[in-house]
């Protein structure tokens, strides 16, 4: 039978009895807070859970959201399951025919539509017999709204909410993708429920604690640590109302807990060097009066004030980076998971100074066990069944005994901590015929304040180079001639540390950004590999014998060639 969960439902059920005049979800609107108690948002839920089923849908069909973060997601989430349909959440900046291919190859019925940017794309990717209900913000044009629908049904009879076995569907999360179709991973209602309740118990939280909400919910770690911890917790969540605002907004929400991405918190680092460049920081923190005085200011200005738990995820992030902010009294602990893990699998938490790099060890009912090649397996309540429509990818993927191969390299250190080396799928072979591993020497190029954006890579070349692109903050000012100066000491250190066959031929400066939105990075701030391979080859095999290079100097020298 396997450990025995409450439900999601049952436990927003719970608060909404306990402490119904709490408030439990604080959105701004046009600058003002609108706040949800519990009791209001159980109602909601089951007002909606009761519509959903009125609009003629059969239990267990595909229900989606379309939106940015907000309140309604939640409660639409939750609405969902109530009613016994099967959420299955697309990310706010898919294209057109990404959606097309998640409305189709799940089957979907209907969408929750809400706050986007691309309206034209968004609606384009979803067909005319799919069912559409306008969340309360502008949004496309929809059959149904939010408000509508709550106004016109009664709530759900509570003998009539869903009660699933643990082990049956609960929604199919489709990977953010960086090569192909996204994958359909099925998650259980056992899998959703570890995801959530075992990091209260690891992080020790209580009802006390207060979360922001604004990485994307169709992914699964801020869905599971964050909408639905906030359910096994019984705390508070806050929204961000736009990019603009969300400074504001986290300070507003006085979180305790904040969870980010290696790419924002060095956008962070460059703001804050932007205005206190690193040696007058130094000089600062080397005084003990004002030391205190400036860590306190900064944490303010971030609205960490009183964040006692700070994490990052979804990516490496470089040993430096996370040094810098412990100078600053800013500890962030990594964690680790995937969408096949419900999350959090494991965690560096509480945090230990003399463990920077490591992602920690399993949460609590997890197994780990690292394979000869060095790869990670994990098995236990948050790993998935498989994925929808694919035995052959789930045969592959999960071993007979429940063994999931993670794809990532770990190294086990002597107390148990785990330490990522990189992804199978991402070592490549050099023309020499070496193999070569490039998070770690990416992780080395972000010991560099000046970059921003890192991508080693040199398949059927002699030596691998790394692809950088600058922050505009930290450089603001600088002549090339400083930033190559600063990007040799860079190469010449990475090359002294890393054996023959993985000293970098060159850095090449990049000429634009990595986006989202031009395609060269997941919605969860990944890069995409194969596409900036695919963008710098000719560059990397036109690179002036040089140890840093610009991108446009490749490109003359390229003309040259010809």
């Amino acid at each position: 039978m396997g450990t025995q969960y409450a439900l999601p439902i049952e436990m927003l059920q719970k608060w909404a009895k306990e402490k119904p005049n709490a408030v439990y979800l604080r959105q701004p609107v046009n600058r003002q807070i609108k706040t949800f108690t519990w009791s209001e948002c159980y109602d909601i839920v089951l007002r909606m859970a009761s519509a959903l089923q009125a609009l003629g849908l059969k239990p267990g069909e595909r229900v989606s959201i379309l939106s940015k973060n907000c309140a309604e997601w939640f409660l639409a989430d939750f609405a969902i399951q109530a009613a016994g349909f099967i959420a299955t959440p697309i990310y706010y900046t898919a294209s057109a025919e990404t959606i097309s291919y998640v409305i189709d190859h799940a089957d979907v019925k209907a969408v929750f539509m809400g706050k986007l940017d691309d309206l034209a794309a968004s609606e384009a990717g979803i067909g005319s017999d799919v069912i559409k209900i306008s969340l309360p913000y502008d949004t496309v044009e929809c059959e149904h709204s939010w408000d509508e629908l709550l106004k016109s049904n009664e709530p759900l009879a509570e003998d009539k909410l869903a009660k699933p076995d643990l082990d049956e569907l609960f929604s199919i999360v489709y990977t953010s993708g960086s090569t192909g179709n996204p994958k359909g991973v099925e998650m259980s209602w056992r899998n959703i429920a570890y995801g959530a309740w075992a990091p209260t118990q690891s992080m020790d939280l209580g009802g006390e604690e207060r979360l922001i909400s604004y990485l994307p919910l169709a992914h699964i770690t801020e869905r599971a640590l964050i909408e639905h911890l906030s359910l096994y917790a019984g705390v508070v969540v806050s929204f961000v109302e736009s990019l603009p605002t969300f400074v504001d907004d986290l300070r507003g929400a006085n979180v305790t807990m904040f969870l980010s991405v290696p790419r924002l918190w060095m956008k962070f680092q460059s703001n804050i060097l932007a205005k206190v460049p690193q040696p007058k920081l130094d000089r600062l923190l080397s005084i003990p009066i004002l030391s205190w005085f400036v860590k306190r200011k900064i944490r303010k200005q971030l609205g960490l004030t009183n964040a006692k738990i700070i994490g990052s995820g979804s990516a490496p992030i470089s040993a430096a980076v996370l040094a810098w902010y412990q100078k600053i009294g800013i500890n962030i602990t990594e964690g680790w998971g995937m969408t096949e893990t419900a999350g959090l699998a494991v965690s560096h938490h509480p945090y230990r100074a003399d463990k920077i790099g490591s992602i920690g060890m399993p949460l609590a009912g997890l197994e780990t066990k690292v394979t000869e090649e060095g790869e990670l397996l994990i098995r236990g309540d948050a790993v998935t069944k498989g994925y929808y429509k694919d035995p052959k990818l789930t045969a592959e993927t999960i071993e007979e005994g429940g063994w999931f191969h993670t794809g990532d390299k770990v190294e086990l250190d002597k107390d148990g901590y785990l330490h990522i080396t990189g992804r199978v799928k991402e070592i490549f072979k050099s023309s020499k015929g070496k193999y070569v591993a490039p998070v770690p020497i990416e992780a080395m190029l972000f010991d560099n304040t000046y970059v921003e954006q890192a991508c080693v890579m040199g398949s059927d070349l002699a030596q691998p180079a790394g692809i950088v692109f600058l922050s505009p903050e930290t450089t603001q000012g600088l002549s090339r001639d400083e930033v190559r100066e600063s990007l040799e000491e860079t190469y010449k250190a990475i090359n002294s540390k890393v054996e023959s066959h993985l000293k970098l031929s060159s850095i090449v400066i990049a000429n634009d950004m990595w986006t989202i939105e031009n395609g060269y990075l997941t919605p969860t701030m990944k890069i995409k590999r194969a596409r900036l391979e695919d963008k710098y080859d000719d560059v990397v095999r036109h690179m002036p014998d040089r140890p840093v290079v610009w991108e446009d100097e490749c490109v003359t020298e390229a003309v040259r060639s010809v």
